[in-house]
């Protein structure tokens, strides 16, 4: 699986009216040209292509951050919206839906854009539809990178899941992109924003591991809940954790 930073294919500077007009010429519908040579390249190499995301020309005009997926047989099997834009920096439409893909005999994967992790209902939603693993794709030039990373950890352990984080390297962004295993650990780190290819194979069956036995062998999150407890009202979203569908989805 190759994963490119957020906007690898359609960046934009200059003022906010600059770039507007950069985004806006570089947009296409989410099956225009584009899709076709993204296709092409991941069914000539046989690898999962995620080519960072591009911008989307959708309905009404509307401009998405989105995330495509392809297959190694060219297919494309998911394409998320961000729904979290960096407001008002990025002109985006929010997207509506989370979403996950399955990597068929390897696991579910689920994908964030940016600063999707900085709303943990994010990875919560995306570990409760099955993600063992997050793609976070990342464009982060400004100076948080430090928390972007502590964020990138908290959400590894708070949902027991890898998080993957790819950020655009200098000039593009701050680099330091980082893999996460689902207690918490930095299995491998880009040092500064220089450019670079980072690798790691991933163990999905820690998941279950950690998820079974606890992180640290203590907490079980995922199994905190007993039938017969009250269902627990969230005001703030005007909904609930009903422990009887508290366990994540498959």
């Amino acid at each position: 699986m190759v994963v490119y930073p957020e906007l690898y294919l359609c960046g934009a500077t200059g003022t906010p009216q600059q770039r507007k007009e950069q985004l806006e010429a570089a947009a296409e519908p989410i099956d225009g040209p584009r899709h076709q040579h993204l296709s092409r390249i991941a069914r000539n190499l046989g690898v999962w292509l995620l080519p960072g995301t591009v911008c989307e020309r959708g309905e009404g005009g509307h401009l998405y951050n989105t995330a495509p997926v392809y297959s190694p047989e060219g297919e494309r099997v998911a394409a998320y919206r961000k729904c979290f834009p960096w407001r008002p920096y990025e002109p985006y439409q929010p997207g509506d839906r989370f979403e996950v893909f399955e990597v068929p005999g390897i696991g579910r994967v689920g994908l964030a854009i940016c600063y999707d992790i900085w709303f943990p209902e994010t990875v919560r939603q995306l570990a409760w539809l099955g993600a063992e693993v997050i793609i976070n794709q990342v464009a982060t030039t400004t100076c948080d990178r430090a928390q972007e990373q502590i964020l990138v950890q908290a959400n590894a352990i708070f949902n027991q899941v890898y998080m993957v984080s790819a950020n655009s390297a200098a000039p593009a962004g701050e680099g330091q992109s980082l893999i996460v295993d689902p207690e918490g650990r930095i299995r491998a780190r880009m040092s500064g924003a220089t450019s670079g290819i980072l690798t790691d194979v991933l163990n999905i069956d820690e998941v279950e591991r950690v998820r079974t036995f606890g992180t640290a062998g203590l907490n079980r999150m995922w199994s905190q809940f007993r039938e017969d407890d009250p269902v627990l009202e969230l005001p703030m979203y005007e909904g609930r954790i009903d422990p009887r569908k508290w366990s994540k989805k498959r």
